[in-house]
């Protein structure tokens, strides 16, 4: 029991900081968007509790939840908060995603509007090969409420060597095996859609070669960094 205590309120910090990025990083407007984390060894998770500010998150006002978004009870449970509307997809992609450890939603600006246009981000940039490995894949039209949206992330990237897609006329989800890896996929994929929008402007941007996305996403997944 103290070693599960621990964990969660280790991810419950980790989550709560990492909300911060999104503002940083201009991802999310009020009080929309949502970090999510899984608790390692334990069918739990933990997610930003709804409707509340940025400026007002704390650790401990993170609600814990298990893979089907039904609120924990007990030492580590907040019953007097609801969790976010998004946790129920947030829940599907855990449950059938076992590699997946952290999970996010925005509503950032350029990426949002390619999820309005229902059109996949292209892959004419280098960063794109090593962050996504490919496009940025789009996922069905889906009603917030019941899993509904989680079954299109999964279909969508079960299929993709893209931690990000586009949900139709919703917006950005990213996945990765922990909450950072998450938000650091949210991060490239707003940064991303605006250079290509951008580059789109000028004319139309420069396909790179299939065989060499493949390359820049092996050398990047597999040898960059320390």
């Amino acid at each position: 029991m103290r070693a599960l205590l621990g964990a969660i309120e280790r991810i419950r910090s980790e989550v709560c900081a990492l909300h911060a990025e999104l503002t940083r990083n201009g991802l999310v407007v009020w009080t929309a968007g949502n970090v999510s984390g899984r608790v390692p060894g334990h069918e739990l998770m933990v997610i930003k509790p709804s409707g509340v500010s940025y400026d007002d998150l704390r650790p401990e006002l993170m609600v814990v939840t298990d893979l089907f978004g039904t609120p924990a009870s007990g030492e580590w449970g907040n019953p007097a908060l609801a969790p976010s509307s998004d946790t129920a997809a947030h829940a599907y992609v855990y449950r059938h995603m076992p590699e997946v450890g952290g999970v996010v939603h925005t509503h950032s600006t350029y990426a949002t509007a390619w999820a309005a246009r229902g059109e996949p981000i292209p892959c004419v940039l280098t960063m794109m090969g090593d962050e996504f490995g490919g496009e940025i894949p789009v996922g069905p039209f889906a009603l917030i409420g019941d899993d509904s949206i989680g079954q299109g992330i999964v279909a969508t990237l079960q299929s993709s060597t893209s931690p990000a897609v586009l949900m139709k006329n919703h917006g950005p989800f990213t996945i990765g095996k922990d909450a950072r890896a998450a938000v650091k996929a949210a991060v490239m994929c707003e940064e991303v859609a605006k250079t290509v929008h951008v580059s789109r402007q000028l004319g139309e941007p420069a396909a790179i070669d299939p065989a060499l996305i493949d390359a820049l996403y092996a050398r990047y997944q597999n040898v960059y960094g320390q």
